[in-house]
């Protein structure tokens, strides 16, 4: 029996079915191959841009954490309070010298800085809690000086 022969009544049929597998095997490999031209593959570019463009977020996170890490403190007891501790006036002397009014509170200190140190010359009057927290105007450090260093006979 041979069924290439056309007096079989199942050769047409094998050869008919046979057919049609083999043209819906290619049909099939001609949609799924997918050549370089008609790829839905990014380019390069974009890929490295998008590669790029996460590694700066992560690293912006990353010091963003380092950043608050650092600071945190500062940021929640800074809240809602003034400070106690203020630079009223600095007055340059010369090579590295300088003369220093500091407000603590309700007090206030006249302060030398030297390169061989700081050193607390003397505890002025009392200044009221406006003054302390505002820096005054010039005129009032020389009036500190001259208290300290007395009237000149």
């Amino acid at each position: 029996m041979n069924l290439g022969s056309s007096r079989h009544p199942f050769a047409s049929a094998a050869t008919t079915v046979g057919v049609l597998f083999i043209s819906a095997s290619l049909n099939a490999a001609e949609t799924t191959v997918l050549t370089p031209a008609n790829s839905p593959l990014p380019g390069v570019g974009f890929s490295l841009l998008r590669i790029f463009g996460a590694l700066v977020l992560v690293l912006a996170l990353f010091l963003a954490g380092v950043w608050l890490y650092k600071h945190w403190q500062r940021l929640t007891l800074s809240r809602g309070r003034a400070p106690k501790l203020n630079l009223l006036e600095v007055k340059a002397l010369g090579n590295r010298h300088a003369l220093y009014v500091v407000g603590y509170e309700q007090q206030r200190l006249l302060i030398a800085s030297s390169p061989a140190g700081v050193t607390l010359l003397t505890h002025l009057p009392e200044g009221d809690a406006a003054e302390t927290t505002m820096a005054p105007a010039t005129p009032s450090f020389a009036r500190a000086l001259q208290q300290v260093m007395g009237p000149k006979t």
